[in-house]
């Protein structure tokens, strides 16, 4: 369990900057049309948040992931405005499955804005939804405010989840740690006693034989 906290660690050794501009732009590429399934935007905000370690980093990493969500988010609506249905059939579409887009199309026509909230939590189509929005034509006033909402959700659970998985591999190794001593502890005194039975074995198997020879 040591390489993972010292993983964790040396990830947290980091300049908090540093871990931030990564973070960020990870995630504004994330957001924005096919370039989410090149760039690890949620495992990479998942890793970075592990080095969350008071409400500071925290609240600065929300609003940095956030921004930067909404920008992406932006983005792949101001392409879809521009190219329209014609995304469809580009090749980074194509390479992600056409049926996604018309997934997102029709979660956007049954659910207009409410769509760019939810999809924001729904892997692959979450990249297409914003593009297909302004394919749609949903206004951009309309389109803003949930994706601002949205993005503050997501985050929030992103960086909460991945600052509770690095306490807990930090207490999973102290207990691991404090476990191995006792179960050293325990299988030197069992090798002790084995090895005392066996002398006292063979003691009493020479006693025996020197009564024979006698």
């Amino acid at each position: 369990m040591s390489f993972l906290t010292d993983a964790l660690e040396g990830l947290a050794g980091l300049p908090q900057p540093a871990v931030l501009a990564v973070t960020g732009a990870l995630t504004l590429a994330e957001c924005t049309l096919g370039v989410g399934f090149l760039a690890p935007g949620e495992s990479a905000l998942l890793l970075a948040s592990t080095t969350v370690t008071t409400v500071p980093r925290f609240l600065v990493m929300w609003l940095v992931v956030t921004v930067c969500a909404i920008a992406g988010d932006s983005i792949g609506y101001y392409l879809g405005r521009r190219y329209g249905d014609r995304l469809r059939d580009s090749r980074i579409v194509r390479k992600v499955g056409q049926q996604h887009w018309d997934k997102a199309g029709e979660l956007l026509r049954r659910r207009g804005a409410w769509a760019v909230f939810a999809a924001r939590f729904m892997p692959v189509v979450r990249t297409l939804v914003p593009a297909s929005a302004g394919a749609s034509k949903l206004e951009y006033r309309r389109f803003l405010p949930a994706s601002i909402a949205g993005a503050v959700c997501w985050s929030a659970l992103h960086i909460g989840i991945g600052a509770t998985a690095g306490a807990s591999a930090k207490y999973v190794e102290s207990v691991f740690n404090g476990a191995m001593w006792v179960l050293l502890g325990v299988a030197a005194v069992i090798g002790l006693v084995v090895v005392l039975r066996r002398r006292r074995q063979a003691a009493a198997v020479k006693a025996v034989e020197l009564e024979e020879v006698s």
